[in-house]
C-alpha cells in the first residue's frame, strides 16, 4: 500500500516538475497578421521554443516594439513572427541592401538577423533593416492549427501571452 502511495506521488512530483520546465521552454503564440501567410494564417496557433540560437530557414518570434520601433519603421505590434534568411556573416540578400544601407557583397553584422515574411504583404528586413538577434523570443517548433485545404491570406501571429503577431 504505501509503495504504491509513494510511486503516485513520486509520478506527481515528476509530472510537475515536467510542466514546470515546458512552461518555460515553450510558448503557445495566435497569429494575427498577414506576413506569413500561407504558411501561417489569422488564428493559426503556433508552439514555439525559447532559445537564443537560430538557424537560416527557420520561423522566429520576436519582439518588435522599442520606444522608436524596431529599426526605422514605424511602431508594430508587441510581437511579429518571421522567417530568418540571413545569420551574422551571411551576405546581405540584395532586398535588405537598402534599407540596411549596406554595399554590396556585404556580410550581416554580429547580433543582428535579417528576417523576412512569407506573405506578399509583410514589414521586415526590407523595410525595417536587421532584426537585432536579442529580440528573438524563440523558434516556431509546430502549427497547433489545423490548416483548411484552400489557404487564404491572414495577418500575423500574437505574443507569447497570447497576443496577435505582426
Amino acid at each position: 500500500m504505501w509503495s504504491a502511495l509513494i510511486v503516485v506521488a513520486v509520478l506527481v512530483v515528476l509530472a510537475a516538475v515536467v510542466a514546470v520546465v515546458a512552461r518555460r521552454r515553450l510558448v503557445v503564440v495566435q497569429v494575427s497578421g498577414v506576413s506569413m501567410s500561407p504558411t501561417y494564417r489569422p488564428g493559426d496557433r503556433v508552439l514555439v521554443r525559447r532559445t537564443g540560437s537560430v538557424r537560416r530557414g527557420q520561423v522566429v518570434v520576436f519582439e518588435s516594439t522599442r520606444p522608436s520601433g524596431w529599426g526605422t519603421g514605424p511602431p508594430a505590434a508587441p510581437w511579429a513572427i518571421k522567417r530568418v534568411t540571413a545569420l551574422p556573416g551571411d551576405p546581405v540578400p540584395a532586398d535588405v541592401v537598402r534599407a540596411v544601407a549596406a554595399e554590396p557583397g556585404a556580410g550581416v553584422p554580429e547580433h543582428a538577423l535579417v528576417v523576412v515574411g512569407d506573405g506578399t504583404s509583410s514589414a521586415d528586413s526590407r523595410v525595417w533593416g536587421y532584426l537585432p538577434a536579442d529580440r528573438v523570443l524563440g523558434v516556431v517548433v509546430r502549427s497547433l492549427s489545423s490548416k483548411p485545404s484552400s489557404p487564404e491570406p491572414g495577418p500575423s501571429s500574437p505574443g507569447p501571452s497570447g497576443e496577435p503577431l505582426s
